[in-house]
């Protein structure tokens, strides 16, 4: 309804649906969490695609989703492989997954993902130069892109802000973007970690498109929609289970 006409008000909810006001405050207040809308007063409207949520809420969010997205994630990198990591929750989730692996060399643009890969001796971890993001510890700008440029990895691990309907990668940010697209062309095979509330997110800056994947790792099985959008990508699907 909100994708549709925009704004919604609650009482036209409540009618829709023929449950109470609170229930759909309690809905509307999940999906807010997720970045799928925006709550108003008295309403809910579409969500906004110039900004994203506050990285501590982002870190609490889809906490599950995330832990079996990484392991899976995990699970498909051998020992000693070279990879880049960026910026984002999940890939944060993927780096302590990869704790217990050996000898990887690892290229981030992410001060949170260099922290929690140091507690293993074996690898050797590049952390991009840059501007520091103060709210999540994200490196972005010039410096980062051509750190990026400089290396030739085995797979890229990517997380985004949003997949359109048509495809497209989008984000947030883009200095951001320009940096995702760096690690996409300099890897060998390019993973996408996104849990379900991606997919049909808006967000204003495009990093790419689905073709750019070789992998999509997620929680749930895709709609109709974007399945048909992977079989004609060519991008294999795997779905983390419990």
């Amino acid at each position: 309804m909100v994708t549709r006409d925009g704004f919604v008000a609650t009482e036209s909810m409540v009618a829709a649906f023929d449950v109470t006001p609170q229930t759909i405050r309690r809905d509307l207040n999940e999906l807010g969490h997720e970045g799928l809308l925006t709550r108003f007063h008295g309403g809910a409207g579409q969500a906004k695609s110039v900004q994203n949520q506050p990285y501590a809420d982002r870190l609490l969010s889809g906490v599950q989703a995330k832990q079996k997205i990484a392991q899976l994630t995990a699970s498909l990198i051998p020992n000693g492989a070279s990879l880049f990591l960026n910026i984002g929750t999940t890939t944060e989730a993927v780096a302590q997954a990869l704790l217990k692996h050996e000898d990887l060399h690892v290229v981030t643009n992410n001060i949170n993902v260099a922290q929690i890969l140091s507690r293993n001796e074996s690898f050797k971890i590049m952390l991009a130069g840059g501007h520091v993001r103060n709210l999540d510890g994200g490196i972005t700008g010039a410096a980062a892109v051509d750190f990026v440029d400089s290396f030739r990895m085995d797979i890229g691990v990517v997380g985004v802000g949003g997949i359109d309907d048509d495809g497209s990668l989008l984000d947030f940010d883009p200095e951001e973007v320009r940096t995702a697209q760096s690690i996409m062309r300099n890897s060998r095979r390019v993973i996408l970690v996104a849990d379900q509330h991606k997919f049909g997110r808006r967000a204003m800056n495009r990093s790419g498109d689905l073709s750019d994947l070789d992998l999509l790792v997620t929680d749930a099985p895709l709609s109709p929609v974007f399945d048909t959008l992977c079989t004609k990508a060519d991008v294999k699907v795997r779905v983390a289970s419990d």
